[in-house]
């Protein structure tokens, strides 16, 4: 019995030591367990965090190179301006632009048929020119208005003062070495833009009898009669206002009312160059024109032909100015002008010798090509001809006179060397010069030339 008791005993103890061992070991492993779990959960919420930053990294890295492609852009964009647009003219700082330009001539003529000043009649003769622009211009985009200074100066008459002509052969001519301003104006848009007032020192060329192929000199024709018609007696750039309008987007009227005596500003009223124009832009088949029809009238004292005691007459006239494009290429031009053949301006007189003269009409046409079609798509040819006649009272005047229609004839082609430089071999003809009135001379004149534009 008493063995019994110690058996039962003995496996009570061993029972209960055990079961607290074993008890004791899970109880450790549980705690490792979750110590395993609270490693895990903040190596998970360590890796979430370092996952952030990278994608932070990368956002960044992504603006980065968003802005550094956005730099490269406004960089590519300077570059363009700067080196593939140098005719456009500079801004400074807003709304303020600055443009510089110069133009050298070399013209020579087979026959010099003006034999003042000691020279001597149907020689040939070489003579150059050089002529500078600066313009200074001023936007004022709060007002709609605009400010504008353009100065000039040039060296040379050319052969203008070797030839006696109706209409001579360089318009860029500009014997002025000292540097004045030729235009000073101001301009202030209306009415959303649908008008324009301009005032100040004008350029009356500039706004009438204007054309898209025949009308600037240091790029284009240089004869007078295919920059203007020389049947209008535009003043020289003078005290005046201009008023345009445009009702509709294909017509524009326009007005002007300029001294006519460039020379001074004194009595300005006394001397009024008054003009207007309409103009039609059109769309032919979706190609662009301009037809332009003008009348002016100058009341500076002129006097009549037929009649040397009325010293106070009027001159007036009309003309038309059309430019059509024909094609992606080419673009053809008509200009015609008309005076009053009764009186004349004995201010205007030939450059060569003073004679005076007036015209009764004037007309020109012609085209310009462009040189894609040969593989030169910024180069440009352009062919023309024309006639100006004097008046028949101017004939009847003097019973010596001839007064034959002089005609003109005048082909360029313009090199575009690079963005900053454009060279243009000239060529000219002009037959029947000063309508066969200068004595022992009647032969036509060749005039060979080239000029040179550049642009900085």
């Amino acid at each position: 019995m008493a063995a019994a008791k110690r058996v039962i005993l003995f496996c009570a103890v061993f029972s209960f030591l055990f079961y607290n061992w074993g008890f004791a070991e899970d109880v450790s492993i549980r705690d490792e367990i979750n110590q395993l779990k609270e490693r895990i959960m903040a190596l998970e919420q360590k890796l979430s965090t370092q996952e952030k930053c990278m994608n932070d990294q990368k956002q960044c890295i992504l603006d980065q190179n968003k802005k550094i492609t956005e730099y490269e852009t406004k960089l590519s964009n300077f570059e363009v301006n700067l080196h593939e647009m140098p005719a456009a003219p500079m801004k400074l700082m807003e709304g303020l632009e600055l443009g510089v330009g110069a133009t050298m001539i070399v013209q020579g003529t087979n026959n010099v048929n003006y034999n003042g000043d000691g020279q001597t009649l149907k020689r040939s003769r070489t003579d150059g020119s050089y002529s500078t622009d600066i313009t200074f211009s001023k936007e004022f985009k709060e007002i709609n208005g605009k400010a504008f200074v353009h100065l000039e100066n040039g060296q040379g008459n050319g052969l203008e003062d070797n030839l006696v002509l109706y209409s001579n052969v360089n318009r860029d001519a500009d014997d002025h070495p000292d540097i004045r301003p030729t235009e000073v104006w101001y301009e202030q848009g209306l009415f959303k833009d649908k008008a324009v007032v301009t005032f100040g020192k004008l350029d009356p060329t500039a706004y009438f009898d204007t054309n898209d192929v025949a009308n600037q000199e240091t790029t284009q024709f240089l004869g007078h009669i295919f920059r203007n018609s020389p049947a209008i007696e535009f003043p020289d750039n003078t005290a005046g206002i201009r008023l345009a309008y445009m009702p509709k987007e294909w017509v524009e009227l326009g007005y002007g009312m300029f001294n006519g005596n460039s020379d001074t500003w004194d009595k300005m009223f006394d001397n009024l160059f008054n003009i207007g124009q309409i103009t039609f832009k059109t769309s032919f088949f979706n190609l662009p024109g301009n037809y332009r029809f003008y009348g002016w009238n100058n009341n500076m004292y002129h006097i009549k032909w037929l009649d040397i005691e009325k010293t106070k007459e009027a001159a007036y006239g009309f003309g038309l100015s059309f430019d059509q494009k024909l094609n992606g290429i080419v673009t053809a031009f008509l200009r015609y002008g008309w005076q009053d053949p009764k009186a004349y301006n004995p201010n205007l007189t030939t450059a060569a010798g003073g004679l005076p003269y007036s015209l009764e009409h004037s007309w020109s046409t012609g085209f310009q090509v462009e040189g894609k079609p040969w593989g030169r798509e910024k180069d440009i040819f352009a062919f023309t001809v024309g006639q100006v006649s004097p008046s028949n009272d101017y004939k009847k005047a003097d019973a010596t006179r001839l007064a034959k229609t002089e005609g003109h004839l005048e082909a360029y082609y313009k090199i575009h060397v690079n963005d900053h430089l454009a060279i243009s071999p000239d060529f000219q003809y002009i037959w029947n010069p000063f309508g066969k009135d200068i004595p022992d001379d009647k032969d036509g004149i060749f005039v060979g030339g080239m000029r040179a534009q550049v642009d900085f």
